[in-house]
């Protein structure tokens, strides 16, 4: 049907990433998931207004948070005052969420096997901790896609030199919850190109191994 949005839409957005005193430029990927009547928001990063354009009519059901990074989280409230929707974000990562937002609080908690509907995209919620202690991503069998925040990249796993964050943590999270998936399953990160399941399973022992 001509003018139906992709079920998958990536918007770049900028701006700064900042904790415990490091700060770094940065392009996140916000995600936006549905059809043409309704979608959800992965990471409302940076710049709300940018991401309601990318919207256009659809209603927005929720902007689920992959962590509370400020990065990924910053644009979040605004976003959901303009849109009257809810933020959902996984209990674990609340001190950092409050860091960024110390006045407003999530609206309902992200939980491990949980699903959420976006169009006709049911998408199944993965606890995977060690970037963050509340990192998830959100598996969609059909059409086979990872929405991954910062847990995996095409070169690894996120980074883990932050406070909040742990290395063997976040190995174990993509070993135990994302390698047993489909080989190829498309990964969608938070930032960055995409990668593949395959591309993980292949490389997660030298990950491990390296260190990051």
């Amino acid at each position: 049907m001509p003018g139906t949005p992709n079920p998958v839409e990536r918007l770049r957005t900028s701006g700064l990433f900042s904790l415990e005193g490091v700060e770094a430029d940065v392009e996140n990927n916000v995600w936006i998931v549905g059809d043409a009547r309704s979608a959800i928001v992965i990471d409302a990063a940076h710049d709300h207004e940018r991401i309601a354009r990318g919207l256009g009519d659809r209603e927005l059901m929720a902007i689920v948070c992959t962590h509370a990074h400020n990065d990924h989280v910053n644009a979040a409230v605004a976003l959901a005052e303009l849109t009257s929707s809810p933020i959902l974000l996984h209990p674990d990562d609340a001190e950092l969420w409050e860091r960024v937002h110390p006045d407003r609080e999530p609206d309902a908690p992200l939980l491990h096997g949980e699903t959420l509907v976006a169009g006709d995209l049911e998408l199944r919620i993965l606890h995977t901790p060690g970037h963050t202690p509340g990192g998830v991503c959100l598996h969609a069998a059909e059409p086979g896609v990872l929405f991954s925040g910062d847990t995996l990249f095409p070169g690894g796993p996120g980074a883990t030199g932050q406070p909040f964050s742990d290395f063997p943590t976040v190995i174990a999270s993509i070993r135990d919850h994302l390698v047993g998936l489909l080989p190829e399953t498309v990964v969608h990160p938070g930032h960055g190109e995409s990668t593949t399941i395959a591309e993980a399973a292949e490389y997660l022992d030298e990950w491990a191994k390296r260190g990051f």
